[in-house]
């Protein structure tokens, strides 16, 4: 479990740089302790969680928010990529998607997926969205410690 007081390390994967100030303004509203990091693409996030090149220095996310629909390498093919990595399969990765479509939950909840969640159109909706899954992420449930090495 992340440490209480410990900030949670969030990993925003998601292309639609509006959908992505959206989520940063959220969980700045949230007030929640957090450090959130972001990146635009499945490629950036498999980079990111590996700590190569620029993100050498960056810490371990404790939960990643995946947007399905992204170019280069979508969320589909990121979620199989982390789960197939030993060093990275106990990350939580929560979906938070505009698609409803019921074949995506199920690939995506079969391929690992701790949570999928729609995005609400209406920000006020989206705003309190963040803050429940800010708290329960943070506050509800226990977070695996990675402690360097495959379990």
């Amino acid at each position: 479990m992340t440490a209480p007081g410990k900030p949670i390390v969030i990993l925003l994967v998601e292309d639609n740089m509006g959908d992505a100030g959206l989520a940063k303004h959220a969980l700045r509203a949230w007030g929640g302790a957090h450090t959130l990091f972001h990146v635009q693409d499945g490629v950036d996030c498999m980079t990111f969680l590996r700590q190569d090149g620029e993100y050498a220095d960056v810490p371990r996310p404790d939960l990643i928010l995946l947007d399905i629909n992204m170019p280069r390498m979508n969320g589909h093919e990121t979620l199989k990529a982390i789960r197939a990595d030993d060093l990275l399969r106990d990350i939580v990765v929560v979906v938070m998607t505009t698609s409803t479509s019921e074949v995506d939950v199920s690939l995506c909840y079969q391929r690992g997926a701790n949570s999928y969640i729609a995005k609400p159109v209406e920000y006020d909706h989206y705003l309190s969205l963040m803050r429940q899954v800010g708290d329960y992420w943070s506050q509800v449930v226990r977070l695996p410690v990675f402690h360097g090495k495959a379990c």
